[in-house]
């Protein structure tokens, strides 16, 4: 009976948890053989993996929060030559059709991986590009409590006694930290409205000073990491440090995950996504995706725009006698290209993914990728009577 077991193949699926992670079995045929709980630690892990090759010969194995309660697992079961694959939660309305517990949704990741509904290959987290990452969470961190320290600054002067507000108000944020963490006061007065708004303002100019340091520490170690994992990448027009860092950490430790440059755009969200219904033939902006490497990209095109060259003007096509109708500069700006006052660079979407899979070895582009979609905005293609011009 056991030697039958073993010529079986299965296919599993995990729900993870901070505490325990659910495991469900299926067969080819897709009828579940169990389901078990355990323990979220490395001996568990091991348990999980015994216990589902005690079906048969495990194929792949789904497993959900691959980035988050599920990134330990997925590490030893990538260790241990089991496929892996990402598994996202099912949407709404299968969870209201099907109910919602650790063992429906552990046989739900099963089934996908199954169907082929899921094929993502999740991220490795055992490189130098883990390593950007914890430092990019620590500085971005950072960042926000800096910012949030500012706004409450200036929320303490708003409702200061009016010779503080009078004398901070009009500074702007770099000389407002720096008279407030250089004001001397006394403890011993602080039951003076006045006094207390100058110790409270100190104490966060001094906090903001301190945070400033930080991040300045954190660019420099990733800086120096970032060139010594993507050299050329960071060659690119428009690539610095901080949106390469952020392209490293969308992409991971084994970029070659990354199919084609369609894949790519998938990832970022940058693709155009079909909204096509009857005659009415267009694209609309992609929402998904990862919106920091969308946010990353979209700078690199600002950054790009610096060394935009004017456009050539164009021929018009209207009789010599003919006068356009009057229209806004930004509508005219937005639509004939050859009246606007600058034009963007090419998009840099070919070799960005090309330098990312260089990291592996695998220059393989795939297809092409539209320049259009996500927060980079561009004319709407030119139709013909038989539809979406080529």
């Amino acid at each position: 009976m056991a030697q039958q077991r073993q010529a079986v193949d299965v296919v599993g699926g995990v729900d993870t948890h901070r505490d325990t992670h659910t495991a469900a079995v299926l067969d080819t045929a897709g009828r579940q053989l169990g389901s078990a709980q355990f323990p979220a630690t490395a001996a568990g892990y091991g348990q999980l993996l015994e216990w589902m090759c005690g079906f048969g010969t495990v194929v792949k194995v789904g497993v959900e929060g691959t980035g988050s309660y599920g990134a330990n697992l997925t590490r030893y079961l990538t260790g241990a030559g089991v496929t892996v694959v990402e598994i996202d939660r099912p949407d709404r309305k299968t969870r209201r059709w099907q109910g919602k517990s650790d063992p429906v949704d552990a046989d739900a990741a099963a089934r996908a991986v199954l169907a082929g509904r899921r094929t993502g290959v999740p991220k490795d987290r055992d490189g130098r590009v883990e390593a950007v990452r914890a430092l990019r969470v620590a500085r971005r961190g950072a960042v926000s409590h800096r910012a949030d320290v500012v706004r409450q600054m200036k929320a303490l002067i708003v409702t200061a006694p009016e010779p503080v507000r009078a004398a901070l108000s009009g500074l702007t944020t770099a000389r407002l930290v720096a008279v407030c963490a250089e004001v001397e006061v006394s403890a011993a007065q602080a039951g003076d409205p006045a006094v207390a708004v100058r110790l409270a303002l100190r104490s966060l100019a001094c906090r903001v000073r301190h945070l400033s340091d930080e991040i300045v520490d954190l660019d420099k170690v990733i800086g120096r990491l970032v060139a010594v994992v993507a050299p050329k990448l960071l060659a690119v027009n428009g690539v610095g440090a901080d949106c390469a860092g952020q392209l490293l950490v969308s992409a991971g430790d084994n970029p070659d995950r990354l199919r084609s440059e369609a894949a790519f755009a998938m990832l970022c969200g940058v693709a155009p996504l079909p909204a096509s219904s009857g005659r009415t033939h267009r694209y609309r902006l992609n929402r998904g995706g990862d919106r920091q490497a969308n946010a990353a990209l979209y700078r690199v095109v600002l950054c790009r725009l610096r060394w935009a060259r004017p456009p050539r003007p164009t021929p018009s096509a209207a009789p010599p006698k003919a006068r356009p109708r009057k229209r806004s500069s930004a509508a005219s700006n937005a639509t004939s290209p050859g009246r606007s006052t600058r034009s963007s660079p090419p998009l840099p979407y070919r070799t960005i993914f090309l330098r990312l899979r260089d990291l592996s070895g695998n220059l393989d582009g795939g297809g092409p990728l539209l320049p259009i979609g996500g927060r980079i905005r561009s004319r709407p293609a030119p139709r013909s009577r038989g539809g979406l011009a080529s």
